[in-house]
């Protein structure tokens, strides 16, 4: 066999230079979709490392070009963890490198498009003073998009297979079409189902896009749900998962935007902070009434989402006007309970080892009071912190909380020091007796001409304020 010969090519691929290491990307399928610069950089190769010969044009590669070819598949058997492979591999090209010379590595697709080994074979080469040159071909994902019949340009996404499964939540743009790549076992698809579940619907069509760009593509669409029943994955299937219309974040923030602009709503954009403290202390409420119509036991789900999608609304209306004066926009309000969250779970997000939900609650207060000191904001007191704003009996019960946490109430003895309320209480209490004792209680107020919202109130604000006077 015979080297092929040269065709004429441009002089500006023709003249370049051949580097120590040049990666070439292989394109997503046949030889045809090789680059120019690309076929002839492994047609004047001396040697060429495969990464893989699981590509369909490597069986055409080996017939064309007289050039040893070795492949790295033996360290993906030998290896356990694929950081292991890929570091492996870069050893593997360094050494041919220094022992026999200039090599050309050769990766699917391109070698920018989910290719780890380009980072690291780059990092080395500077490190270690090599020439590197990098060419590409057309990667899996244009005609991954172009079997779905989707134009880039239109927003779209992509994401690793292995990425996605180790989500809990799919950290993607609902609204715009995905391609989940690499998707090559089931029990990886069956963990990419499980995060996708967490956003989109059971019955939600998804295709397997399997060979794209190949002669033997073929498609194979199933609902998510069961997604790891099928038996199509190897190293060329693909997911592609259509955009969920007008059900992302982004969508709602959109609309509430549109409706603030010059030429939207006259009502929409008249609202400001304060005006809309209501609407959200009311759409609150309303979602509590939605969880409250559940305990007769019926399902209440369909109603309960939409009082979470109005006080969604007003939530985005706020942060809406906050960034239209300048003030903070959605990243900052998300980053802010982002950080929080991981900076108070460090059992969960660190190396912290919590022993129940106590020492939880430790490592809370702890947490919280380092926040404060790090801000030069001074402790306070146990029962701060406590929102006015909150409905009476709801402050009257937080209040109580952090008291009995801090050892200023016992709660227990307050509880048995009435005998005439002890005596009410006896026997079997649930939820419906109870609500029957408050409700009488609030009759028997109003006879006396006390609005009991106001009585409770008043009386928390005033334990409060001498608790603290008496430098508890």
């Amino acid at each position: 066999m015979t080297r092929s010969a040269p065709i004429s090519l441009p002089a500006s691929i023709a003249n370049r230079p051949q580097a120590a290491i040049t990666i070439v990307g292989l394109g997503p399928g046949c030889v045809d979709d090789l680059s120019l610069a690309g076929w002839q950089a492994l047609s004047r190769a001396e040697r060429i490392i495969l990464r893989t010969v699981n590509h369909p044009c490597v069986d055409e590669l080996t017939t064309l070009l007289d050039v040893p070819m070795r492949a790295c598949d033996d360290l993906y058997e030998a290896l356990e963890h694929f950081d292991q492979v890929y570091r492996a591999i870069v050893n593997r090209v360094l050494e041919t490198v220094r022992t026999e010379g200039p090599v050309v590595y050769a990766v699917p697709g391109h070698p920018w498009v989910g290719e780890a080994t380009t980072r690291l074979l780059l990092d080395a080469a500077r490190s270690q003073n090599f020439s590197l040159d990098i060419i590409g071909s057309s990667s899996f994902v244009e005609p991954s998009f172009a079997a779905a019949g989707v134009d880039l340009m239109d927003g779209s996404q992509v994401v690793d297979a292995m990425l996605l499964a180790r989500e809990y939540h799919p950290r993607l743009e609902t609204g715009l079409p995905l391609l989940v790549a690499q998707l090559y076992a089931r029990w990886l698809a069956s963990d990419v189902k499980l995060t996708l579940q967490n956003a989109y619907p059971n019955e939600y069509p998804v295709t397997l896009l399997c060979g794209a760009g190949t002669p033997q593509a073929r498609q194979i669409t199933v609902p998510l749900a069961e997604l790891d029943q099928a038996d199509h994955f190897d190293h060329l299937t693909t997911l592609y998962v259509p955009p969920l219309d007008k059900s992302s974040f982004t969508d709602l923030q959109e609309i509430v935007a549109r409706l603030r602009a010059p030429d939207g709503c006259p009502w929409d954009r008249e609202q400001t902070l304060d005006s809309l403290r209501h609407d959200l202390l009311s759409e609150t409420a309303e979602v509590l009434e939605a969880i409250d119509a559940e305990a007769d036991g019926r399902d209440n789900s369909e109603h309960i989402a939409e009082e979470l999608g109005d006080v969604l609304l007003t939530v985005s209306m706020l942060i809406q006007i906050a960034t239209e004066e300048g003030r903070f926009q959605l990243a900052d309000v998300i980053r802010h309970v982002v950080t929080k969250l991981i900076r108070r779970h460090p059992h969960v997000f660190g190396d912290v080892t919590v022993d129940g939900v106590d020492a939880v609650f430790t490592n809370w207060d702890a947490i919280k009071a380092q926040e404060k000191a790090d801000k030069g904001e001074p402790v306070g007191h146990p029962l701060d912190g406590v929102p006015a704003a909150l409905p009476a009996l709801e402050k009257a019960r937080e209040l109580q909380s952090k008291a009995a946490k801090a050892g200023l109430l016992d709660r227990a003895a307050l509880a048995r020091e009435n005998p005439a309320v002890t005596a009410l209480l006896e026997g079997d209490l649930d939820e419906q007796r109870a609500g029957r004792l408050l409700w009488q209680l609030t009759a028997a107020l109003q006879e006396q001409a006390i609005v009991p919202e106001n009585a409770l109130r008043s009386y928390a604000g005033r334990y409060r304020e001498e608790a603290k006077q008496d430098g508890n």
